[in-house]
């Protein structure tokens, strides 16, 4: 399964079954999906002008995948005893895609706070067990990316001759905080170029490990969160970002 992403260097792990369920009753949707992905571009000034938010490319994504079929929804449950509601739970998904199969649940993780996964994966779990949903599936920044974070943002200053905060501008962030500049211009004070310093902040404020990517994914997993729902997980690779 995911042949093409796995070759473009995507990061692909597949729990409880999911690839048989794929092959099986979801072989069109997977196809879906790797095609989506396989296309996916992100320049690298989005990287910056997004300021960590999600990315004009992600934005993309999600419409091509509404535009498919894989619409936003709101489970809601009710346990009722005498005609009177006890439990109410509502569930939002990013994207669920209806087939004669069975329903695929999918979220875009592209750039929150890690306990993000906690939650998706929990709601996959409950969905199952209601069988609501045959499966689940995250799309999050893979290792590589993450890794290379400061170098994207660093040579991208560089490419544009950013050497200040005014320089910025080309790049409509939106305003930065007093504390962050008061990093950068500590870090410059002691010796570090202005595109290294603005890396450094930038990455560790709007990109840093407490942030939703692939290594904070695999932690959940291996720990068992959303068992026994089958699980896609997809790291988005370095290669698709282009300088």
């Amino acid at each position: 399964m995911f042949a093409r992403l796995i070759a473009a260097g995507f990061e692909i792990t597949i729990k409880n079954h999911a690839g048989a369920i794929f092959s099986v009753d979801f072989s069109p949707e997977a196809a879906e999906i790797e095609t989506a992905l396989i296309e996916m571009k992100i320049p690298v000034e989005e990287l910056v002008a997004s300021g960590g938010g999600e990315a004009k490319s992600t934005q993309r994504l999600r419409k091509r995948l509404y535009e498919g079929g894989w619409q936003k929804h709101n489970f809601h449950f009710e346990q009722r005893i005498d005609g009177i509601a006890q439990v109410s739970i509502t569930h939002e998904i990013d994207h669920i895609r209806r087939s004669a199969g069975g329903v695929i649940a999918l979220e875009i993780e592209w750039n929150n706070k890690d306990p993000f996964f906690d939650r998706d994966l929990e709601n996959f779990h409950r969905l199952h067990a209601q069988s609501a949903i045959s499966m689940g599936a995250i799309i999050t920044r893979g290792s590589g990316m993450q890794a290379a974070m400061g170098g994207l943002v660093e040579r991208c200053l560089i490419k544009h001759g950013v050497v200040d905060e005014d320089g910025l501008k080309a790049f409509e962030m939106k305003d930065r905080t007093a504390r962050q500049r008061e990093i950068v211009t500590k870090l410059t004070a002691a010796g570090m170029d202005y595109p290294a310093a603005f890396a450094k902040q930038f990455v560790a404020d709007k990109f840093g490990t407490a942030t939703t990517h692939w290594g904070k994914l695999e932690e959940r997993v291996q720990r068992g969160v959303g068992n026994p729902c089958p699980l896609l997980l997809i790291g988005l690779p370095l290669s698709i970002v282009v300088e």
